[in-house]
């Protein structure tokens, strides 16, 4: 017999929708984000070790002009850094605008009552702040090397054996720098929605915090309940002339019959 699992309280509660940060699609983002970002990586390298190059050769018996040569079309550094150029644009794009929708339709923040000095307050904005700009900058300037290398790659595509004046090649290290940067990219990225999410767990204990606090001030505030009095009517009521006027009736009958007697 297979044994049972006793059923938690983790088990029925509801899991989060994939809109949401922390929940599954977004791990999941973030995973393949990283994956696309180490595919660019892979690829630049490959760029790297096929990129053209030029060798000189003379013309003429003397040696006076000299012609140079490319090595390759160049099609396969092409290939390679178009690829790695769509894939990161696509990446990122991708990773911002989740992170986009689920800062929008998470539960508002509690940043208002806030400490603006207190020192956890300043250390998720500077981290945020950081991993957002340098995110974009390494982003920029990896698309940027990358579409440099495009546009000389695509230079000598046809006749590239042919014997030229000039020849415009890529610098040593130029797609390595760029696959460096790309993942750069992703792994600042990552960071960012950590730091999201992060922020999101930290409002949500203030929250909570400030929640609990007001119930306990409002139920030491509140003035305890003062028990009312019910007036239940009487089918009779004595008037307090009549009380007052009993007494001496009984007197005056108790008089005339001592009289009588004697």
């Amino acid at each position: 017999m297979p044994k049972r699992r006793a059923v938690t309280h983790a088990d029925l509660a509801p899991s989060p929708p994939g809109t949401e940060l922390g929940s599954k699609t977004g791990i999941s983002l973030i995973v393949l984000t990283i994956l696309c970002g180490l595919c660019c990586f892979i690829l630049c390298l490959i760029a790297e070790a096929t990129r053209s190059q030029m060798t000189w050769e003379s013309k003429g018996s003397e040696g006076k002009e000299n012609e140079c040569v490319y090595s390759g079309s160049g099609k396969t550094p092409l290939l390679c850094s178009a690829i790695a150029f769509v894939g990161l644009a696509v990446t990122m794009v991708v990773e911002h605008m989740y992170l986009l929708i689920a800062i929008s339709q998470s539960p508002p923040l509690a940043l208002g009552s806030w400490d603006t000095d207190a020192s956890p307050v300043k250390s998720l904005t500077w981290q945020a702040g950081f991993f957002f700009v340098t995110t974009w900058i390494c982003f920029a300037v990896a698309e940027i090397l990358l579409l440099i290398g495009l546009s000389i790659e695509s230079g000598h595509l046809k006749n590239w054996s042919r014997p030229r004046p000039t020849c415009l090649v890529i610098k040593e290290g130029l797609f390595s720098a760029a696959g460096v940067f790309a993942l750069l990219t992703v792994f600042l990225a990552a960071g960012l929605y950590l730091t999201a999410l992060r922020t999101q767990k930290v409002s949500e204990q203030h929250e909570n915090v400030r929640r609990e606090v007001l119930e306990a001030s409002a139920l030491f505030v509140s003035p305890p309940g003062s028990p009312q009095l019910t007036t239940i009517p009487r089918e009779n009521p004595i008037r307090s002339r009549d009380i007052q006027q009993q007494p001496s009736l009984a007197f005056s009958s108790a008089f005339t019959k001592h009289s009588n007697a004697v």
